[in-house]
């Protein structure tokens, strides 16, 4: 997931909701977003609302995902150094043998994806 600064908790669980409701999915494994919002206490108690990981990642690690988004954006990259939040940290966070089931769905101040590991088999 990404978000603006001030997004809220409610609207963080809204799409959140949303996103897995496209996959007919209940509950995340994790949540996954950029590391730069690992002071923002909302990440921590969205997290535990769905009783799932939480896991940061830098910008570096978001921007190798580049060439697996659905989505890239010259705008996002200006702003925090990779090229998306949620497609890439949906990515990394399911593994380098992934894909996305929903791509980035958006809210007034927030953006969510969800992926899946594939089978390494």
């Amino acid at each position: 997931m990404g978000a603006s600064s001030g997004v809220t908790f409610d609207e963080l669980l809204a799409l959140g909701r949303k996103t897995l409701a496209k996959a007919h999915i209940l509950k995340p494994d994790m949540i996954a977003t950029l590391s730069s919002k690992q002071s923002d206490s909302v990440w921590a108690a969205l997290a535990a609302r769905f009783d799932c990981a939480l896991c940061f990642f830098e910008a570096e690690r978001l921007e190798a995902e580049t060439p697996r988004l659905k989505n890239p954006s010259d705008r996002v990259f200006h702003a925090v150094g990779c090229h998306g939040v949620a497609e890439a940290a949906a990515l990394a966070g399911a593994g380098s043998q992934s894909i996305l089931l929903v791509e980035k769905t958006v809210s007034a101040r927030a953006s969510a994806a969800l992926a899946r590991a594939l089978p390494s088999c």
